[in-house]
């Protein structure tokens, strides 16, 4: 067992003494003063480990168990059918195993593909839809199987609900990063950029290099992630030791991404984990990635930046960070290029 592999099995009970336990209640019930209370709890939790639990964040178990039912019957299918669904430029679709290798992480030198294959979706624009008719760089349409009746549904209610506490949270963010409430209001409107990918990591023979998903940092400004019972996710604690977070029923689980970590100017951590497989029974995982519109310039925000802690990042158009991102990782991706994007954009 290597290095990885040993730290995260260490004693679950150290993880919930670290990853701290928020309560949406009062804040999404509307009480006076809740979203302060609760901007300096997601303050602490970023500046000090960059994940936390959320709990009360009213989402219903059911449509959460629902959908991983819909993600075992997509993943169920024959192969040829999920490869007539294949990921896209705009990331949209199905990615098989061994598509993908976390070459642009810092945190680990990934010398073998992720043990994974993965559907994405994301807002399900029709052919009408403005962006789909001009051809708009990542605003394309979604994929979906036949044969499948109530998928499309089901997995839309998913990612609407998720998209609606994405969005309820975009506030207490920007007061945690000690700006204005608003602030970060028109970075998420025109359709913010969000990804629900629905992951299966099937028995597996691993070998010493090999990952369910490579130690890695979040491209997103943050991550939301529905577990099922089933270990392998382990996160890096700012110590170096490796944790596997446990499941704690009705919460999920948030992360803060490399976009939000850029505009904090450093000062919210953007935290490494990764998955390791058994290789004796399938794994789930719903992962919902939440972020501006791809067209907002990403630069640190003010409060971020004084005398001594000039801005440690250029503003970059979030289309272009993306860009780069899908095709370090994404064998699919990796002859485009975001010259188009920059000139059509700039």
């Amino acid at each position: 067992m290597h290095l990885f592999k040993e730290q995260a099995a260490q004693n679950l009970d150290a993880a919930l003494a670290k990853i701290p336990l928020v309560d949406l209640g009062c804040y999404l019930g509307g009480k006076p003063g809740a979203l302060k209370a609760l901007a300096e709890k997601i303050k602490h939790a970023c500046q000090t480990i960059g994940f936390f639990y959320i709990e009360n964040h009213g989402v219903p178990q059911d449509l959460i168990d629902n959908t991983f039912l819909q993600a075992a019957r997509f993943h169920g299918l024959p192969l040829e059918s999920k490869t007539a669904l294949s990921l896209d430029e705009n990331n949209i679709g199905y990615m098989p195993m061994n598509a993908s290798k976390q070459v642009h992480s810092t945190v680990h030198e990934a010398t073998t593909p992720n043990q994974n294959e993965s559907f994405f979706v994301t807002h399900d624009r029709g052919p009408d839809h403005p962006d789909v008719l001009a051809g708009t760089p990542l605003r394309g349409s979604n994929y979906w199987p036949e044969g499948l009746p109530g998928f499309r549904e089901s997995v839309m209610r998913y990612f609407n609900a998720l998209n609606k506490l994405g969005q309820s949270l975009v506030r207490p963010f920007s007061a945690a990063l000690g700006m204005p409430e608003n602030f970060l209001d028109d970075y998420f409107t025109d359709e913010n950029n969000a990804t629900l990918r629905m992951l299966h990591y099937p028995p597996t023979k691993i070998g010493k290099n090999d990952f369910g998903t490579a130690p890695h940092t979040d491209n997103s400004f943050m991550t939301i992630l529905a577990r099922m019972d089933v270990p392998g996710l382990a996160i890096r604690l700012p110590s170096g030791e490796w944790l596997p977070p446990p499941l704690i029923p009705g919460t999920f689980l948030v992360n803060i991404g490399n976009m939000l970590r850029r505009m904090s100017n450093d000062r919210f951590i953007s935290t490494p984990h990764g998955v390791i497989v058994d290789g004796k029974i399938d794994r789930y995982s719903l992962a919902y990635f939440h972020s501006p519109n791809p067209y907002r310039m990403i630069e640190v925000v003010p409060s971020g930046v004084d005398d001594r802690h000039p801005p440690k990042y250029e503003p970059r158009l979030y289309a272009d960070l993306m860009k780069e991102f899908y095709a370090a990782n994404y064998f699919h991706q990796q002859n485009h290029s975001t010259i188009e994007i920059k000139n059509q954009y700039d």
